[in-house]
């Protein structure tokens, strides 16, 4: 655990976004609700990158190997041949934490019957912890708010940066109390 600013990275995976043929809306929605919700300071670096595989795990090292505490990836989770985003995480990943999938599954699925196609999961790899998230900012937002409150802590555990969050929106929960 270190007192220095989160890094945070916001990477949005979408072939038209990145060609300039699509406003990415996932990134920005992404970072408005860091921006609203955590308190303690952070860094938050935007990046839009192509579907594929190959493309998300080579760009996702990178993040990793730059320094980033936490990751949100926004896009590529559904079912279509080109969403890979999952795969991607799997080849970075030295653990999996299904349980953030399962979680951003059951708050979606209150609000659209679809959230069930989601492959939503989380994966840490060193000292970073990558979540995958949907591209819409209104269920990046259902899906941030269901499993935040257990960010702060992971961080922790994994030696990451310090995050604090307004605990009006999202009680980070810490055992002890710490």
């Amino acid at each position: 655990m270190t007192d220095r600013p989160a890094r945070i990275s916001i990477v949005t995976v979408s072939d038209r976004a990145s060609r300039g043929e699509y406003e990415d809306k996932g990134g920005p929605g992404a970072e408005a609700w860091l921006r609203d919700v955590v308190t303690s300071p952070m860094e938050i670096t935007r990046v839009i990158i192509p579907d594929g595989r190959e493309n998300v795990s080579m760009k996702l090292r990178e993040l990793v190997e730059g320094g980033a505490d936490l990751i949100l990836v926004t896009g590529g989770t559904g079912p279509a041949p080109r969403d890979q985003t999952p795969e991607a995480l799997m080849d970075v990943a030295d653990k999996e934490l299904p349980g953030f999938g399962e979680e951003m599954r059951r708050a979606s699925m209150a609000e659209v019957p679809t959230a069930i196609l989601s492959r939503q999961t989380a994966v840490i790899r060193n000292e970073t912890l990558i979540i995958t998230l949907p591209g819409k900012p209104g269920a990046i937002a259902t899906c941030l708010n269901a499993v935040f409150a257990a960010v702060p802590y992971c961080l922790d555990l994994i030696g990451a940066a310090r995050v604090e969050t307004d605990e009006r929106k999202v009680k980070a929960f810490r055992p002890g109390g710490k």
